[in-house]
């Protein structure tokens, strides 16, 4: 029986980082640990400094959330998978207060922090049979056949964010999250999204490893994940508080802000990239959340690029603006790397290298 959570202690690895809690009037406060304060970092940098005292969370973009605990939610599968066994347990969904939803993730959310009391779900069996499991999708996505194994589904996949299904692995010891296809991809999107990340690779952009499983689903390693230690990672969307649901970031915005966030110049030069990528190829769904940070080493470093693939975006337009534009021109491209100081005759560089790597999957005339 699911208890309802006034208060969470939140940890990283055996760490206390702090604890969150839910005040009478309804407002999600937290605080670091004194420990976390003298030997820790800031978990958020730019709304959760490294500094006593009593933090309070917007209402708005996060549901009254703050952003990086929010980057531990799931998205549309996991909330879909969620919400169905709920009901079935006669749980009112309204019902659940954000701190509820935080100790169901428990300590199996992405990155490396981890929610108690952990009430995460636990699956009645365990395993990486790709088959089975597609199956098993197939079953939810349906509406048309019943899935009595919605508990594993949700322990296998239901934390990583994003609307497709899909299934975190161990194979060769090391960890994997593994796509299956929703109801409205096209048949063949987990080779189409391979070839992107082997092309993507090709125009120098940094990619964990992929691989197609199967020959059908599209698996990448995980990197927020070192063998077995996991590494803290932190979303454009949960950084700046910019929800991934509508347009609400632009390139020049969020070159802007890993800089301030990185210090380190190479990673502006490798979003620019990833940009010129994105645009070239038609992935506008370059969201708030298909950008990350992860912080390794005791500093904060772009992630490797993810979620590559042509996309309509929203309504036709880039989710994230280029110059302020959801359908730019080459010009805007440039104006993003003038506006943000980068050099011009790299950027002209960096361009033509993309240019000519994606030629078997550029769209538009440039």
């Amino acid at each position: 029986m699911l208890e309802h959570i006034n208060s969470l202690e939140v940890k990283l690895g055996s760490r206390l980082v702090g604890q969150i809690a839910q005040t009478p009037q309804g407002k999600i406060v937290f605080e670091y640990s004194p420990d976390f304060l003298t030997n820790g970092f800031s978990i958020s940098p730019f709304y959760l400094p490294l500094k006593q005292g009593l933090f309070t969370a917007p209402v708005e973009p996060f549901e009254g959330n703050f952003g990086v605990f929010n980057d531990s939610m799931p998205d549309g599968w996991g909330n879909l998978l969620l919400d169905r066994f709920l009901t079935s347990q006669g749980i009112a969904l309204n019902s659940l207060s954000v701190l509820d939803r935080l100790s169901l993730i428990g300590t199996s959310g992405m990155g490396a922090l981890k929610y108690f009391p952990d009430q995460k779900i636990k699956p009645e069996m365990d395993t990486s049979d790709l088959t089975f499991l597609a199956r098993e999708v197939q079953k939810v996505i349906s509406e048309t056949d019943y899935s009595e194994h919605i508990e594993l589904l949700i322990g296998v996949g239901g934390s990583p964010g994003g609307a497709r299904p899909k299934a975190l692995i161990r194979e060769g010891g090391e960890s994997w999250m593994v796509k299956f296809p929703s109801s409205i991809d096209p048949s063949g999107l987990g080779g189409l999204e391979f070839e992107y990340s082997l092309i993507a690779r090709k125009c120098g952009i940094e990619m964990p490893e992929t691989r197609l499983f199967e020959n059908k689903y599209f698996g990448v390693k995980r990197f927020d994940r070192d063998h077995d230690q996991s590494i803290h990672m932190h979303t454009a969307s949960g950084l700046l508080n910019a929800s991934h649901r509508y347009p609400s970031l632009d390139y020049t915005e969020l070159i802007k802000a890993s800089f301030a966030l990185t210090r380190d110049i190479e990673d502006s030069y490798k979003l620019f990239r990833q940009m010129v990528f994105n645009v070239l190829t038609g992935n506008r769904d370059d969201h708030t959340k298909n950008f990350s940070f992860l912080y390794t080493g005791k500093k904060w470093v772009l992630s490797p690029a993810y979620d590559l693939a042509p996309n309509g975006g929203f309504n036709g337009n880039h989710s994230t603006t280029i110059a302020g534009q959801g359908q730019p021109t080459k010009s805007d491209i440039f104006e993003v790397g003038t506006q943000v100081g980068l050099k011009k005759s790299r950027l002209l560089h960096i361009f033509d290298e993309v240019y000519e790597n994606c030629d078997s999957i550029r769209q538009g005339q440039w």
